[in-house]
């Protein structure tokens, strides 16, 4: 697999479930190259040569930047807790980074990034891939526009299920350090269209509990929290990952000033209702469109415009959708409402 000499060229670093997203759209997309692969498990070689001809493989990503082929972005998604050093190494090797959700774990690993950016001139992109579903663009603009006038409430939903079979003995996810908790690994998208659309919250009070996950992980499965909105306005947020079987919803409504709406489904990805003052809901692009991209459902079929987004920044100067400082207040927000636990 031959590099496009105009195109960018990434590395991408863990491969496993999304990390192998992340590679399967870098090499189909027509202004990017893959050029490396990294990932700790030698088991993987074999089938990955397969999938990805004449894309070389390291074991570790020190191996990489010692003796890799050159670069432009690099793409973390390793476990959560590896998000932050990897990302800074990648910075300091002079690459640009993408880093999968969150960041990082801790606000002051966040702000190392940051500034390791800074220092080094080169870019960060944090993948909220969420903030491209057709409903959150729509429900930005309304909000930005103020259609909705003052808002005076709004109520986040979050009900998945994640049991045993996803929290598999001996590895990272459920773990407080290479995982942190369900707000970070399931549910820091949600957090992130909170603080994206209304701003940042205060006045926060949390319960929590674990009714399902004693023994699997090393945190609760759920959780209720209540804040206020820095911008004027109320808010909470419930979560689980012990509903049973499935997937339940997850779902944000908003009582205002001028109306009310509710965006649904699994991935917010429906807008559910819609009824404000001197205002009719138009046609919004399907959530997921046909593509060469692949089978990608849910809110992993955005992650096609997450690639975009980089290639276009780099090649065109544009504005990377969620730059540091947002990724950073995402996880601020999260480790001040686990700072209740």
């Amino acid at each position: 697999m031959q590099a496009n000499p105009s195109s960018v060229r990434f590395a991408i670093c863990g491969v496993g479930h999304i990390g192998r997203r992340h590679a399967a759209l870098v090499a189909r997309h027509a202004g990017a190259s893959l050029v490396a692969l990294i990932d700790v498990r030698d088991e993987l070689r074999a089938g990955l040569a397969a999938e990805f001809p004449g894309v070389p493989f390291f074991l570790s990503l020190e191996e990489y930047l010692q003796s890799g082929p050159a670069a432009d972005v690099l793409t973390v998604a390793t476990p959560n807790g590896l998000h932050a050093p990897q990302a800074v190494a990648g910075l300091r090797a002079g690459l640009h980074v993408v880093v999968e959700k969150p960041i990082a774990l801790r606000k002051t690993d966040a702000e190392l990034i940051m500034h390791t950016a800074l220092q080094t001139g080169r870019l960060v992109f944090g993948v909220m891939q969420n903030r491209y579903s057709p409903p959150a663009a729509w429900l930005k603009q309304v909000h930005d526009e103020g259609r909705l006038g003052e808002v005076f409430l709004v109520q986040l939903s979050c009900f998945w299920n994640r049991d045993a079979r996803y929290y598999q003995a001996g590895g990272w996810k459920g773990t407080q350090a290479l995982d942190g908790g369900t707000l970070f690994t399931q549910f820091s998208h949600f957090v992130d269209l909170l603080y994206w659309v209304f701003g940042d919250i205060t006045n926060i009070a949390a319960r929590f509990r674990d009714f399902t996950h004693q023994g699997i992980t090393e945190f609760e499965d759920s959780g209720l929290v209540t804040f206020d909105l820095v911008r004027g306005g109320s808010g909470t947020l419930s979560y689980s990952t012990a509903v049973w079987d499935r997937n339940l919803e997850s779902s944000l409504t908003v009582v205002a000033e001028r109306g009310s709406l509710k965006i649904g489904g699994q991935y917010l990805d429906k807008v559910e209702y819609c009824h404000l003052q001197d205002y009719a809901l138009p046609p919004l692009p399907p959530t997921n469109p046909a593509n060469d991209y692949g089978p990608y459902q849910g809110s992993a079929a955005n992650h096609v415009q997450v690639i975009d987004n980089v290639v276009d920044t780099l090649q065109k100067h544009g504005v990377a959708t969620t730059n540091t400082l947002e990724g950073l207040k995402v996880v601020e927000i999260i480790e001040r409402i686990y700072a209740l636990r």
